[in-house]
């Protein structure tokens, strides 16, 4: 049987999937000479902002595994650790991109995944 904080935990983040999904967040990026692309880095940093703007609780550890290209339509996962290790899927989607800026949603999952034994 799980530990209660497990529980607690993954019953956090299913609340937050539920309640998560933000649209209109935008920040500018490089681009260059080419389309505007989002680091993986700033875009996790971003999307834990706004995950605790939304839930009024702390930044989550946030991971996303590739850089964000800034072409409407392109969707990237990144994923919520909770600090027993549940996890909770978060997909981004960009919405449009104005110049070197990239307007995109966030949608986290419904339902988290308990930390591995």
């Amino acid at each position: 049987m799980a530990p209660a904080r497990s529980t607690a935990a993954v019953r956090s983040l299913v609340t937050v999937g539920v309640g998560a999904l933000l649209a209109g967040c935008s920040i500018s990026a490089s681009a260059g000479d080419a389309e505007p692309k989002l680091s993986s880095d700033k875009l996790a940093d971003t999307v834990a902002e706004k995950l605790a703007d939304t839930t009024g609780q702390p930044e989550p550890d946030v991971t996303c595994p590739e850089d964000l290209p800034g072409k409407a339509g392109t969707t990237t996962r990144c994923t919520l650790t909770a600090g027993d290790g549940s996890t909770l899927g978060v997909t981004v989607t960009v919405s449009s991109v104005e110049g070197d800026r990239i307007n995109f949603d966030i949608k986290a999952d419904e339902t988290a995944s308990p930390a591995a034994d």
